[in-house]
């Protein structure tokens, strides 16, 4: 796995952070300031996927990194891995227009999967309405909140690119566990079918979204959990 860590046309070295989700602490922001000025950062740039850039000289990468790490930061990983996720700030305290949790969930799915080696970069976006914010269309897995706990998963979109493609539906109504599971589904399938250095986009542009379905029965049926759920209720109605 490599690190996103660049030489720029000045000599200098870009180094892309990441946060939870482009969320810090009070103390991390401050932290990382701090850091910035003791290692002699030029500049700190926002980026699209919710990073933070610093620009330094070489000889300080190694100590920016250290105070990175005792901030509970990182360098985002580059090249064959899942990226940074982006996540809205969806969520019950935040965002009035949220339908589901979409920042717990992007939060979840970083700390789960950030960093797992593929055949290509894979990103994922998540965004807690239809509105789409974090552009989930346009990632490889791209999720939608529907409702509490309820996602749309969307595969094989593609920003970033002259030929921008949006990501075909692949199931609907899933909670975040299954969506996780769902993930984990679609990257070994993914690494099964890609050819070498290809794009998840692209796999499923050739395969067919079909080949990334999932198979009967790895979900439990939404009718089957709410007649269980009634059922539940009766029983404890009659023990009463």
């Amino acid at each position: 796995m490599n690190k996103a860590i660049f030489k720029q046309s000045n000599g200098m070295y870009a180094v892309n952070i990441v946060a939870a989700c482009g969320v810090f602490t009070p103390e991390q922001f401050a932290g990382l300031g701090q850091a910035a000025l003791e290692c002699g950062v030029f500049r700190l740039k926002l980026t699209t996927r919710q990073t933070v850039v610093a620009v330094l000289n070489e000889e300080y990468l190694a100590k920016l990194e250290a105070r990175l790490s005792a901030l509970g930061l990182s360098v985002s990983p580059y090249g064959g891995t899942v990226r940074a996720v982006k996540a809205c700030a969806g969520n019950a305290a935040l965002c009035q227009r949220a339908l589901g949790n979409a920042l717990d969930l992007g939060i979840a799915m970083q700390e789960k999967f950030l960093g797992r080696e593929l055949n290509k970069d894979v990103k994922i976006a998540v965004a807690g309405c239809s509105r789409g914010c974090t552009d989930p269309l346009c990632a490889d897995y791209g999720l939608i909140a529907r409702g509490q706990d309820s996602f749309d998963v969307y595969i094989g979109g593609r920003g970033g690119t002259r030929k921008p493609l949006h990501g075909q539906l692949l199931a609907e109504d899933l909670t975040g566990d299954e969506v996780c599971k769902l993930f984990e589904y679609v990257i070994d399938t993914y690494s099964k079918l890609a050819q070498p250095k290809e794009r998840l986009a692209s796999t499923v542009a050739r395969v067919g979204v079909g080949e990334f379905t999932p198979p009967q029965g790895m979900f439990a049926s939404k009718q089957k959990q709410s007649d269980n759920e009634f059922l539940a209720f009766i029983s404890g109605k009659e023990e009463a």
